[in-house]
């Protein structure tokens, strides 16, 4: 599989640009990228690596996925396709996986051994059209896939609108503490196009210490 040049597994070349258009035309923005400033989203540069690591953090807070993953790490000298599809089911659920997830991790291994993926073809792909064909992947829905997108891909303009930490962030910054519905998020988030994983970003970042990273 090809990976992304090295240049890529940094900050995006875009986040400049996108913080100061962010800064500009939205209060809240403007406020969060003078806060935040000390960090950036960056890309592990590794496919495989960021699905795995979104599959763990299906439905669970970013402490407890962090957790699962250090375990995980702790007990993998390396995590690859070849070394997680050969460990023990057992000792992947002493590392606080549930059966579904060790089954998706699995399958996601064995794909990634028989080596069915071209990434050059996931360059070519829209957002749209990257995210129905990586669905089609056993554990992997819309959410997992917008990880996908914006942390290994590096795409700017995806917003995940079922993510529970950016409905949080959004009620606390845009709506007064009170739930916000998913239509009304969408309204918010116009004004940060072309950037909305950068808003996105930056509004998980105002909730966690430590900066989201898959």
């Amino acid at each position: 599989m090809v990976l992304l040049k090295e240049e890529q597994r940094k900050a995006p070349t875009f986040w400049q640009q996108a913080m100061d258009d962010l800064a500009k035309r939205d209060p809240v923005m403007q406020r969060l990228v003078s806060q935040y400033n000390d960090s950036t989203l960056h890309s592990r540069g590794d496919a495989f690596t960021t699905l795995v690591r979104a599959i763990i953090g299906q439905q669970i807070s970013v402490k407890a996925a962090a957790s699962v993953w250090q375990k995980l790490a702790d007990t993998l000298s390396k995590i690859t396709p070849e070394s997680l599809h050969s460990i023990d089911p057992g000792t992947l659920r002493a590392c606080g996986l549930s059966a579904r997830k060790i089954s998706y991790l699995q399958d996601l291994s064995l794909r990634f051994i028989n080596g069915g993926y071209d990434e050059t073809v996931w360059q070519k792909m829209n957002d749209e059209a990257l995210i129905a064909h990586l669905i089609q992947i056993k554990g992997i829905g819309r959410w997992t896939a917008e990880m996908f997108l914006i942390f290994y891909m590096q795409r700017p303009d995806v917003l995940p609108l079922a993510d529970i930490g950016l409905q949080r962030a959004v009620s606390i910054h845009y709506n007064a503490n009170q739930p916000v519905e998913k239509n009304k998020l969408q309204t918010i988030a116009t004004n940060w196009r072309p950037w909305r994983s950068v808003a996105t970003w930056y509004l998980w970042r105002s909730l966690d210490p430590i900066p989201v990273d898959y």
